[in-house]
């Protein structure tokens, strides 16, 4: 569902680490819409802006870490 903005986040989490390390992330498409300081003031703004959807929350953290799951 979201392809396209993770594949983003992945190719160019190094610079938006770099930018926006520790925050959380509204992404839709290939843009960062904004970047909060929690994931709540995150998702309550872009669900004001956006249909949701139509955006993906991102923790800007580094390493795969970031963006996978591991269920032991």
């Amino acid at each position: 569902m979201f392809d396209k903005e993770l594949a983003f986040f992945i190719a160019n989490q190094d610079a938006l680490f770099r930018e926006h390390g520790g925050k959380t992330l509204i992404i839709r498409g290939e843009k960062v819409e904004g970047a909060y300081e929690t994931l709540l003031e995150a998702y309550l703004t872009a669900k004001r802006e956006f249909q949701v959807g139509t955006f993906m929350l991102q923790p800007c953290e580094p390493g795969p870490s970031a963006y996978t799951v591991s269920i032991d």
